[in-house]
């Protein structure tokens, strides 16, 4: 039984960092508190600032819980895995899906291959691989999309803010004293400080762990695709190379048979000449018993007297 390489609790691993660096972050807020409510709260004398953020934010949470999801499932595969591994090696001539749920991966490849095996189909793992990796690949196509938008989030909360600004530097040029112009070149400054800085922290934290469960989504694969080729190709399908040795071998054994075929067929030839010898010599010695029962026979005629029969 070939060794299985993959990290068997990545996906929780991932969980627990998430889970660390978010309570961090929350740590971190609350400690710099006064500079987060300078930054996203004073001076702002529209709710536009409000709104980016609020944007940025939502994507995050959207992606995030996603992530957390397709983790959680991810567990619960790599759990699956561990206990196939284990029965296969505790009873490897028995069902290795005892305790295994029949929605996991590794029960839906071992169902295909054995149902292929039962109806005399090829198998061809490349394809049964190629098509567990699409589907797998859907599952992250929203969190694909939200962490390709968050830094664009950022860029236009950026832009629009920096637009405010200057309108109201225009009002502040046309007046020359503005303080409301001057007070909307403040407020643009501070909304795109505060987008900026709210889609770069969360597309960071976002894109580490998109990578994490795209990394969480590969091992898992992997490991399916080890599990396939080291254990229930050898159970399900006849390699061509199993064939040939196997037939090597019957070759072998049919040369050694005739080796004894012909030992038997060498032994047979001599012990038939051995027959004939006997049988000569029976004859010859049958033809010298004539000779001397006819000389018997002339001895008694001549002690009793007797006539010699004509």
């Amino acid at each position: 039984m070939g060794h299985i390489n993959f990290r068997r609790h990545y996906s929780r691993d991932s969980l627990l960092q998430m889970l660390v660096l978010a309570a961090l972050l929350i740590t971190i807020i609350i400690l710099q508190w006064d500079l987060v409510y300078d930054v996203y709260f004073r001076d702002q004398l529209t709710r536009l600032g409000w709104i980016i953020n609020g944007v940025i934010l939502v994507l995050f949470f959207i992606g995030m819980f996603r992530i957390v999801i397709t983790l959680i499932s991810y567990i619960g595969e790599e759990s699956a895995m561990i206990c196939f591994i284990r029965n296969q090696q505790k009873w490897p001539d028995r069902d290795p899906m005892k305790g295994i749920g029949s929605g996991h991966l590794i029960a839906q490849r071992y169902r295909v291959l054995k149902r292929l095996h039962e109806s005399h189909t090829p198998i061809n793992q490349n394809a049964l691989a190629a098509t567990l990796v699409a589907s797998e690949s859907t599952r992250n196509s929203l969190a694909k999309f939200i962490n390709n938008t968050l830094i664009l989030t950022g860029v236009f909360g950026t832009i629009v803010s920096l637009s405010i600004a200057l309108i109201g530097a225009s009002d502040t040029l046309e007046n020359a004293v503005s303080a409301t112009g001057m007070g909307m070149v403040i407020h643009g400054m501070s909304t795109a400080l505060s987008t900026t800085i709210t889609a770069i922290i969360c597309y960071i934290y976002f894109g580490y762990f998109y990578l994490r469960v795209t990394d969480a989504q590969t091992n898992l694969i992997s490991g399916i695709e080890q599990i396939t080729a080291t254990q229930l190709l050898p159970r399900f399908q006849v390699q061509t190379d199993n064939v040939l040795y196997e037939f090597t071998g019957l070759i072998r054994s049919l040369q050694s048979l005739v080796g004894q075929m012909q030992n038997s067929q060498t032994s047979l030839a001599e012990a038939e000449e051995r027959m004939m010898r006997i049988l000569e010599q029976y004859k010859e010695n049958v033809g010298h018993l004539d000779e001397r029962m006819e000389t018997i026979i002339r001895q008694l005629r001549l002690g009793f007297r007797l006539r010699d029969e004509e």
